[in-house]
């Protein structure tokens, strides 16, 4: 079933004309448990890899110093708390995975396989800045709690789908996972596109000001009901900085490959209901939640992916050539 975000409480264009020219399209990509093969657009599916192509990997920063897991146990664990009603040997093995492993004990010395993320088909998702030739974006990262910055451990591939002749049929995997957060659940897309307004904090001060004293008028929040998305989401504008200043564009802002400068490119992680009250809520998944009150909160976060307390990690593209390393920020 599609999912239908609800028109905007207030069109915020007609209360300031200024921003009229400023919207932008983004693509909610509105992620659904499921079962996504190489040809599909997904979060956490299987990639369209060629079986000729080497995988990415990255040389993990040390040993961990906490317990770790692997992403056969993370399956398995998940699997096991969807049970209503698990046996006493089930409720041991949920214990067991839980508690994880000493690092020492399972880690192995060498470069680290990332993992898939996302992978987008232009037909999805047509407004990404796919390079000449390509219409396929895939995101792949190494789970590890740090994933912010512009370094080998988050990566994008461009490709033409149709020069994949034979897919890689057993990517390799991580021998541990630092932080089971950043294992994303296989899961459909259900793209639809929206409009957003620029995020506060890339308005000028004068504006912001106004727009501020008329949102306390109104009872509206525009950071949360009336500018950008929650949720995984495509193009559009960046997420606002929720816990910390905006980044510098001389500063992070900026290609760490040539120092150009950067667009968003995928909004990752935060439930699909977002802050506020939730006008951004997709009316079919309201209609799930309300007749089925055991959904939530999977229903609202169905990836299993969650960035810090609850943030989100923006991904920028080079404009100067998408195949560089994205810079991702925590916001």
């Amino acid at each position: 079933m599609a999912r239908t975000t609800p028109p905007r409480p207030v069109d915020v264009s007609v209360e300031f004309p200024e921003l009229a020219g400023s919207a932008r399209t983004a693509v909610r990509l509105h992620p659904v448990p499921g079962a996504p093969t190489v040809h599909d657009s997904s979060v956490g599916g299987p990639l369209l890899w060629p079986a000729d192509e080497e995988w990415p990997v990255f040389e993990s920063p040390g040993l961990p110093f906490m317990p770790v897991t692997t992403l056969a146990d993370i399956r398995e664990l998940r699997t096991l708390l969807t049970l209503p009603e698990p046996t006493p040997a089930q409720r041991l093995a949920v214990t067991r995975l839980m508690d994880g492993y000493d690092a020492e004990d399972i880690t192995s010395s060498g470069p680290m396989p990332l993992i898939p993320v996302a992978q987008l088909y232009a037909r999805d998702v047509p407004g990404l800045p796919f390079p000449e030739g390509t219409d396929v974006l895939q995101v792949l990262w190494l789970p590890l709690p740090d994933i912010e910055g512009c370094w080998p451990a988050v990566q994008l591939r461009w490709r033409a789908a149709a020069e994949v002749r034979q897919v890689l049929a057993e990517p390799p995997e991580p021998a541990y996972v630092e932080l089971d957060d950043h294992v994303p659940q296989p899961c459909l897309l259900q793209p639809e596109e929206i409009l957003e307004f620029p995020p506060l904090h890339l308005l000028g001060e004068e504006l912001q000001q106004r727009i501020t004293a008329w949102s306390k008028r109104a009872s509206l929040e525009y950071q949360w009901e009336l500018s950008v998305a929650p949720g995984w989401k495509a193009g559009g504008w960046p997420a606002e900085f929720t816990f910390r200043d905006p980044a510098e564009p001389d500063d992070e802002l900026c290609c760490g490959e040539c120092g150009g400068p950067v667009e968003a490119l995928l909004t990752v992680g935060g439930g699909e209901r977002g802050s506020g009250g939730g006008s951004w809520t997709a009316v079919e998944l309201r209609e799930l939640v309300e007749a089925d009150p055991g959904a939530y909160p999977l229903a609202y976060e169905p990836t299993r992916i969650q960035i810090g307390r609850g943030y989100v990690l923006q991904f920028y593209y080079c404009l100067a050539d998408p195949r560089h390393l994205p810079r991702t920020i925590m916001q």
